[in-house]
């Protein structure tokens, strides 16, 4: 997905000093956000008082949104650089298009990575026609120095593996859970988990003590380790723990992220990672100026490319995780 606004504010991101010391249970505020054409979406990272959980950056939570006399999704080309795209839906469908050649449409329990490095384009948009309800999650991963500027690709996993048991069905996204890893390319110790939890469920669920971990409410509500975890909301749980408590009165479904503190120092600006404010600039100067590093997503006119907005009056700086 693409940052809709026409002023993207620059976020300074990375570094280990906003990383939780231990244990945390903070609630983080949600920013109601316009995509595309119009689908609204609940921009959770980055937001105020942290940038990062892991190598995670970035959080959409979208619906669920009854698009059956809409257009639904309608996200045209964009650019990513130095970065994963996850994408996660729990309803509807979407129909994926890079400057890979790649063509897929994806559903519910099915994993869509791109990864940008070097440079990408993508378009993400509901088919004609769709399922009348939308929901899901947008995600993204900042990739290390190492590979950054890897080359482009594009994974399509139709089946994920998991668990069931006490109430709770694990589909593993990303990284590896209860034993269960997933086949999604990662490139830093990472961890994305789908947790369906029945009425009534009352679970202890294992963490990694190294990672720093949050919880999406990704539909229904949940008491995570006493406090309550709202639809839409996310809650981040620091690090040091070996374990979370997690109970429900009714059905839910929530999103575990979590991931060995992302030490790098990084600019994320608009669609864009980078190391720095000029490297970001020329990165959004290229894109618009149509360089080839990016590709095209065939399919589409050339006045239906999203171009960059203008870039802020003062230098993006890398900083750290936290405001």
């Amino acid at each position: 997905m693409s940052d809709p606004s026409s002023r993207p504010a620059a976020r300074d991101i990375g570094g280990l000093d906003g990383t939780a010391p231990g244990p945390a249970l903070d609630l983080l505020p949600a920013k109601e956000v316009v995509l595309g054409e119009g689908t609204p979406v609940r921009r959770l990272l980055p937001t105020l008082g942290r940038r990062m959980v892991g190598a995670w950056a970035f959080v959409d939570h979208y619906g669920p949104d009854d698009v059956a006399a809409t257009s639904g999704m309608q996200v045209t080309p964009h650019p990513h650089t130095g970065l994963q795209t996850v994408s996660w839906l729990l309803q509807g469908t979407v129909h994926h298009r890079d400057s890979l050649g790649s063509d897929v449409t994806f559903g519910p329990g099915q994993l869509a990575l791109m990864t940008a490095g070097h440079g990408i384009s993508h378009s993400e948009q509901s088919p004609v026609p769709h399922p009348r309800f939308l929901h899901g999650a947008q995600l993204w991963v900042a990739l290390p120095d190492a590979a950054r500027d890897t080359a482009p690709a594009f994974e399509h996993h139709t089946t994920l593996p998991g668990s069931t048991s006490d109430g709770v069905t694990a589909t593993v996204l990303m990284g590896e859970f209860g034993g269960a890893v997933s086949p999604g390319t990662a490139h830093t110790p990472i961890v994305g988990v789908d947790l369906d939890l029945a009425a009534g469920a009352d679970v202890e669920l294992p963490l990694e003590p190294d990672f720093e971990h949050a919880l999406l409410g990704a539909s229904g509500g949940a008491d995570v380790e006493g406090a309550p975890l709202a639809h839409g909301a996310m809650v981040y749980l620091g690090t040091g723990r070996r374990s979370v408590r997690i109970r429900t009165e009714a059905p839910a479904r929530l999103l575990l992220l979590g991931g060995e503190p992302f030490e790098e120092r990084l600019v994320m600006w608009w669609n864009f990672v980078g190391r720095s404010g000029e490297e970001v600039t020329e990165y959004a100067e290229r894109w618009n100026d149509g360089d080839p590093r990016f590709g095209v997503v065939a399919g589409f006119s050339e006045d239906q490319r999203q171009l960059a907005p203008a870039l802020p009056p003062v230098p993006l700086k890398a900083r750290g995780r936290v405001r």
